[in-house]
């Protein structure tokens, strides 16, 4: 009913309007002479003849497709809402996992970090192993080599040692004494 009385608020308004602009078209004439109050008049029942026409035949369309407008508006909006809520869920999971990336990088880093210094301590050691090895295996080349050279030298020594005694046995002793000598060893080693 509401209804009713705004399209009937609306045509007398649109009455009013034409109205005017029919007085204003005269330009100084007469106004309201019998073929223009006939005219105007059939202009206006014209009009509502239409307007009511209008209203019966697609009033129902007219209002179905401003009612399901604005339900649509409607949707649209609580759809907007949705997913406006939906982003902002969206928005601080994105957030969150931005400062968990931050905190997932500084782990990574101190996780190798702690790797490369396991790394460091392991060749340090295996260094350090390897130099001790190295340092005994020297020892043991050097103490050879220093056997070896006291040996070589006790063999030049014991040369020396029999020259010299062979001089000195040259000079003390004479050729009858040297013989005498031969004869006495050669009789011990066929005797036994």
């Amino acid at each position: 009913m509401k209804r009713m009385y705004v399209f009937f608020a609306v045509l007398l308004t649109a009455l009013a309007i034409s109205s005017v602009a029919f007085a204003s078209a005269a330009e100084g004439h007469a106004l309201f002479t019998a073929d223009n109050v006939k005219d105007y008049g059939l202009r206006i029942v014209n009009f509502i003849i239409f307007a009511g026409l209008l209203y019966k035949f697609a009033g129902a369309k007219i209002k179905e497709f401003f009612v399901g407008r604005r339900d649509q508006i409607k949707q649209d909006l609580d759809d907007l809402q949705t997913r406006q809520v939906e982003a902002e869920k969206k928005l601080k999971e994105v957030e969150a996992s931005i400062a968990n990336m931050a905190q997932e990088k500084q782990e990574i880093l101190d996780g190798a970090k702690a790797q490369g210094e396991a790394i460091k301590a392991a060749i340090v050691e295996k260094a350090q192993k390897d130099a001790e090895a190295l340092k005994e295996q020297a020892k043991r080349t050097a103490a050879n080599e220093a056997q070896a050279a006291i040996k070589t030298i006790r063999a030049e020594m014991a040369d020396m040692v029999v020259e010299a005694a062979e001089k000195l046995v040259a000079e003390k002793l004479s050729a009858e004494d040297h013989d005498k000598l031969v004869d006495d060893y050669l009789t011990k080693v066929v005797l036994n």
